[in-house]
C-alpha cells in the first residue's frame, strides 16, 4: 500500500471560498492539492507539511492549519492501494505558489470546479467535504 498525507489549502476570497490543486509534471499530468509519501518513520502530519512546503513553497504562517478537519481517502491507483491522509490549511495571505519540479501549474478553484479537476474522486470528496467544514466552523456562515 502506498501511503500518503497532504494540505487541502484554501484561502478566502471576497465572498467565497478557493481551493489550490497542482498539476503534476508525470506524463499522467493529474491534478491534486499538494500531498506526498511518508518518509521512513516521518509522521503522517509531518509528512503533509513537507509535501506542502515542498511543492508549493507554502510555510506556517503563512498558512493557518485547521487540525481538527482530517480526513482518510482509499482508492486504487494503477492497481495498488493507496491511502491518503488530508489536513486543512488556510492561506492567509497573498503568498506566491512557488511550483517544485514535481507540477507544471496551479490553480485557485471554487469547491465545485476543484472537486470535478482532481483525478480521483475520493480526492474531490475530501475538497467537498473540506468546504462544508469551513462553511460551518470557519466562516460560521
Amino acid at each position: 500500500m502506498i501511503v500518503s498525507a497532504g494540505l487541502i489549502v484554501f484561502r478566502r476570497v471576497v465572498d467565497s471560498v478557493e481551493y489550490l490543486v497542482l498539476k503534476h509534471s508525470n506524463t499522467e499530468g493529474h491534478w491534486s492539492p499538494p500531498k506526498g509519501k511518508i518518509d521512513p518513520g516521518e509522521a503522517l502530519f509531518d509528512a503533509a507539511l513537507r509535501e506542502t512546503r515542498e511543492e508549493t513553497g507554502l510555510t506556517v504562517p503563512p498558512l493557518v492549519l485547521h487540525k481538527d478537519f482530517h480526513n482518510t481517502v482509499h482508492y486504487q491507483r494503477k492497481g495498488v492501494p493507496k491511502k491518503i491522509d488530508f489536513w486543512l490549511a488556510e492561506l492567509c495571505d497573498d503568498t506566491d505558489v512557488k511550483l517544485s519540479e514535481e507540477h507544471t501549474e496551479f490553480k485557485w478553484l471554487k469547491v465545485t470546479e476543484a472537486s470535478e479537476y482532481v483525478r480521483y474522486k475520493e480526492v474531490g470528496g475530501v475538497i467537498k467535504e473540506a468546504d462544508v467544514f469551513i462553511q460551518k466552523n470557519i466562516l460560521k456562515l
